[in-house]
C-alpha cells in the first residue's frame, strides 16, 4: 500500500514529518493511539511500540477500516 510506504519515509526523519495528504494525527481520548487516513473513508489506527531495529521506530498497527474504528480505535 502506498501509504505505509509513505509513512515509513516519514517515520525515519527526526522529528517524522508526516505527508499533509496521509492526515497522521493522535485520536484524541486515547493515549498514545494515532490515526492516518489514506483514502476518504480509509483509515488505520497505530502506536509505537519498543525499538525492534536500533535506529528504526516500531509501529503496532491497531485497526484498519473505515471511519467506525476510530469508536474503539
Amino acid at each position: 500500500m502506498a501509504a505505509v510506504a509513505r509513512l515509513v519515509v516519514a517515520l525515519r526523519t527526526t522529528p517524522p514529518e508526516f505527508p499533509v495528504g496521509l492526515r497522521v494525527k493522535r485520536v484524541q481520548g486515547s493515549s498514545g493511539v494515532w490515526e492516518l487516513t489514506w483514502a476518504p473513508d480509509g483509515r488505520a489506527t497505530f502506536s509505537y511500540g519498543d525499538q525492534q531495529v536500533s535506529g528504526d521506530p516500531h509501529v503496532i498497527w491497531r485497526r484498519i477500516g473505515d471511519h467506525s474504528i476510530l469508536r474503539d480505535p
